[in-house]
Order: structure tokens, then sequence, then C-alpha cells
């Protein structure tokens, strides 16, 4: 009997490709459109909360959304473009729009001395604050002078959302697998969890009934866990 073979490479390569470019956060368009891209292969059982709903000890924040945001140097150039790179700013960054000298432009800043070419990926999902991220060479070249920083984005009451998904056995004992997908641009410490998630689920589905029934969470970290927990 011939054994049937876990999903293609360059269909995972091509769902990579789509959801890496992506600016996701533990809320938000960019996380809703994620799971919709992942539900193309697996069935998808989508749960909400309510900004401000107690989950746990933990509380569900305002939902996050951008559009944009850069700064502009004293030459009028773009140092950290948003659109460029989503880990350019701060996620989760309350809007801002100002003229900015450089030494308060500095608190600002995140970078890696240890990896000079990478930016960082920095998160304020709990706290208003807003910020951006550099790679270290860019940060060595900022000259003295008035910045101009903008980040348009919004905080409004909204909703998290998460999958949850079973897929039934002979058995109701359950064996959980869980990823999380609310981080963006950032394949190895991201992707690679939901991806395998979505071979396996195919997989699996394609080759039950089994013995065990198998569970597939698909949330955002920490908050996503203690919403799927307290439901549960």
């Amino acid at each position: 009997m011939k054994k049937k073979k876990l999903l293609d490479q360059n269909l995972v390569k091509t769902y990579l490709e789509k959801l890496y470019p992506i600016c996701r956060s533990i809320t938000g368009d960019g996380f809703r459109e994620s799971l919709k891209i992942l539900g193309q292969k697996i069935d998808l059982t989508i749960f909400k909360f309510k900004s401000g709903t107690r989950v746990l000890d933990w509380k569900i924040p305002k939902e996050w959304n951008i559009q944009d945001g850069y700064i502009i140097g004293p030459s009028g150039k773009k140092i950290a473009d948003f659109k460029k790179h989503s880990l350019h700013v701060v996620n989760y960054s309350e809007p801002i729009k100002k003229k900015i000298k450089l030494i308060d432009l500095k608190k600002r800043l995140f970078f890696l001395k240890e990896l000079p070419n990478a930016i960082p990926y920095v998160t304020s999902y709990y706290k208003k604050f807003w910020g951006f991220c550099l790679t270290y060479k860019q940060y060595l070249k900022l000259k003295k002078g008035n910045y101009k920083v903008h980040i348009k984005s919004s905080l409004k009451d909204g909703y998290l959302e998460y999958s949850d998904t079973i897929l039934k056995g002979k058995s109701k004992k359950q064996i959980l697998f869980s990823a999380y997908l609310c981080h963006p641009q950032m394949a190895n410490h991201e992707l690679s969890g939901p991806l395998a998630m979505m071979v396996l689920y195919d997989y699996l589905k394609r080759t039950g009934p089994h013995y065990y029934s198998y569970r597939f969470l698909i949330c955002p970290e920490n908050i996503g866990s203690a919403a799927f927990l307290h439901k549960n």
C-alpha cells in the first residue's frame, strides 16, 4: 500500500511567502489575515474575546492596527520605514507625529550591538509607548539635528481571536498541538510552528480516523493561551 505524503514542499514555500510579509500582532487585521490564509488548509474554529475581558489574571488589550511608520532625518531621508520592514516600528506603538531632537529620539530607538545588521523585535502590548527599531549600523550613522517621527496606527476596542479545532478520533483522549501566530517577519521564530501545524493537520485529516483525537490551537502567545485556558 502506498504511503500518503505530507504536503508538497513547494506548497509550504508558497504559504511561507504569503505569510512572511504580513505585520501581525496579538490582535488586529494582520493576525486575522494570517489565520484566514492558514484556513485554506486547516479547518478553523474561531473564538473571540472583547478588549477589556479578564482571562485568568490577564486582560485583553485594545486592538492594534498600523498603516505606516517612519523616521525622517535632518537630510530628509527616511531612516526606519515600516513599509520596507514591519520590525522597524515597535509592535503596538501608539500613533505619533512630531518633530524631535536626536537626544530625545535615542530614548525611543532599539538595536542589537552584537548583531549590527539585524532589526530587533520589540513590543509594548500592555503599556502605552511608541518607538522604532533599526540596525546598529543605521544607529551609528545618525547625525545631530531635528528628526520627524510619524506612526500611523490605532488602538481601539476590538477583539482577540484564536482558532481551536479538533479532529475527532476513536478515543476522547486528546493530543494538543499549539502554535502562536502573532510575530511578524521572523520565519524561524514564528512561522515554522504554524506551517508545521498546517502540514500535520492536513496529513492527519487525510489519513484518519485515528485512535486519539487531535486538537489544534493557533493563538497569540501568552494572552491567547490564557484566553484558551480561561474558556476551557
